[in-house]
C-alpha cells in the first residue's frame, strides 16, 4: 500500500512511532552484519558504484586537498566511511545506539576482514586504487566514532565537507515528518557545495535485528528525491536493486547524491 505524502506510515489513527521511541540501544550489529554485510551483496556493489564514482569524480578536480567527513548513522556498515576514506583528513561516525558506538570503537584499530571485500569493490575505480595509503591503517588514524543523534546535528558548529548517510532517515521512525527532518538535518551538517550520498529502503515496512523490530517510514523514490532536494543541487537518485532482495517488506533501493546547496533555511 503506498501511504500519501505527509501520513503516517502505520494505521490511520494510530500515532507514529517516533525515533526517541525505538530500542536503539538493544539493536544487535553483529546479527545485522550477518544478514547484511558478509559478503558484498549485489545490491551493494551497485550502490558503491555510484557513490565511488560520485565521489571520485568530483575530489579529481580538487586533487591534494584532503576534507573533514560524516557517516550520519554508520550503525554496522562501514563501506558508507571507506568511500569517504581517500578523500578525508578525517571522518566522523555518528551513531546514537550504544551497541553500534561499542561495534564502531572495535573496529577502529583494525576493522574485520568482511570489509576488505568492500574496499575491492571501490577500488575498481581509479580513484580509489591509486590510493597510496594502506585502508586499514589510514581508517585507524582519521576515523573517529561519536555518539550522538542526527536531530541534534543542526545545533553544531561544525560543518562537513562530505557526507554519508545510509539507509537511516526512512529506518528511525514512522513518521514522514521525522523523515523529512532527517535529511535536512543531513544536508544542514554539511558544508555549501559538500558532495553528499544517502541510500534508503524505499516502501519500507519496518525490520527486526537479533529478533527485535524497528520502525521505518514508507517513502517513494519521489518523496525521498523531494525531501533533499530543496537542499542540494544536481540531485540524482537511482533504483537499484529487487523487491525484498535482502530482506522482506520493502520495494527497492534509492541511491542519491549531489551537492549541498548554498542555502537551507
Amino acid at each position: 500500500m503506498l501511504i500519501p505524502w505527509g501520513m503516517d506510515s502505520r494505521s490511520p489513527g494510530t500515532p507514529p512511532l517516533l525515533n526517541a521511541d525505538a530500542l536503539w540501544d538493544e539493536f544487535d550489529p553483529a546479527d545485522y552484519i550477518s544478514h547484511n554485510y558478509c559478503t558484498v551483496l549485489s545490491v551493494d556493489a551497485k550502490i558503491i558504484a555510484i557513490v565511488r564514482d560520485h565521489f571520485s569524480d568530483h575530489f579529481s578536480r580538487y586533487p591534494g586537498r584532503p576534507v573533514r567527513g560524516i557517516d550520519v548513522g554508520a550503525g554496522a556498515n562501514l563501506y558508507p566511511a571507506l568511500a569517504m576514506l581517500p578523500w578525508c583528513e578525517e571522518i566522523t561516525l555518528l551513531d546514537r545506539s550504544k551497541q553500534n558506538v561499542g561495534y564502531l570503537r572495535k573496529q577502529l584499530d583494525s576493522y574485520d576482514a568482511n570489509w576488505d571485500a568492500f574496499w575491492h569493490e571501490l577500488c575498481r575505480n581509479d580513484g580509489y586504487a591509486a590510493y597510496p595509503h594502506d585502508p586499514r591503517a589510514r581508517f585507524k588514524r582519521i576515523a573517529r566514532v561519536e555518539p550522538g543523534d542526527l536531530f541534534d546535528l543542526t545545533g553544531r558548529r561544525a560543518r562537513w565537507a562530505l557526507g554519508t548517510m545510509f539507509f537511516v532517515a526512512e529506518s528511525l521512525s514512522t513518521s514522514h515528518d521525522e523523515f523529512r527532518r532527517a535529511a535536512k538535518c543531513f544536508l544542514r551538517c554539511l558544508e555549501p557545495g559538500a558532495p553528499f550520498a544517502a541510500a534508503f529502503m524505499e516502501h519500507s515496512r519496518g525490520y527486526e535485528v537479533g529478533g527485535r523490530k524497528f520502525p521505518a517510514c514508507n517513502v517513494s523514490r519521489s518523496q525521498i528525491y523531494d525531501s533533499l532536494a530543496s537542499h542540494a543541487e544536481k540531485l540524482q537518485a537511482f533504483r537499484v536493486g529487487e523487491q525484498d532482495e535482502v530482506r522482506k517488506g520493502y520495494t527497492s533501493m534509492i541511491v542519491a547524491h549531489g551537492f549541498r546547496s548554498a542555502e537551507i533555511s
